[in-house]
């Protein structure tokens, strides 16, 4: 399937917003691949699917991912929205015959991090917040710090996820902990 294709399949099952800030994110993924040396086209189709299972109402995510035989923690069983990750993994390979492990685990680990985060990954992250659609105090100054230094960017971007997460009272998904003192301890 190419990439043509794969928009055209997503159009059939995300919200034209939806499909709008994957495409977004798509791009800034693969413009970000292009400054730090990661393989664009990978960048391009991890962004595009990242999030291929957004929309699956959230209480239908739970038995997606029973289906699948994705663990579960007992945070992704609290918070089910945070399986739409593992799930849109899965539906890149079963509905757009993708066969790549760096593209599966990016698309995992784009809504909560974890630890050793590929270069693809980190991308993946941090293009999803920074993606022309979205709209948010200090984005400017992340999109520039993203095209010359990644790690900050990230670091950025996760700090940012931690405080929305802790301002609603929502629980933090350790993986999310982990990325974050992984990238402070690599600077000290």
């Amino acid at each position: 399937m190419d990439y043509e294709q794969m928009i055209a399949q997503l159009s059939k099952i995300l919200t034209p917003k939806r499909l709008r800030h994957s495409i977004g994110v798509s791009e800034t993924a693969e413009e970000l691949a292009g400054i730090f040396g990661c393989d664009r086209g990978k960048a391009r189709v991890a962004g595009l699917l990242h999030d291929v299972a957004r929309e699956i109402p959230v209480d239908e995510l739970l038995s997606r991912a029973e289906a699948f035989g994705i663990v579960m923690s007992d945070i992704e069983r609290a918070e089910p929205i945070l399986l739409h990750a593992s799930i849109a993994a899965k539906l890149a390979q079963s509905n757009f015959c993708i066969d790549d492990a760096e593209i599966f685990q990016a698309i995992r680990l784009h809504t909560i991090g974890g630890l050793h985060m590929s270069l693809l990954d980190k991308i993946i992250y941090v293009a999803d917040a920074i993606e022309p659609g979205r709209q948010f105090g200090e984005l400017e100054e992340l999109r520039a710090i993203a095209r010359i230094d990644l790690d900050k960017a990230l670091l950025m971007t996760l700090d940012q996820s931690i405080q929305y997460i802790l301002e609603r009272g929502g629980l933090l998904h350790p993986a999310t902990i982990e990325a974050r003192n992984e990238l402070l301890t690599k600077k000290t």
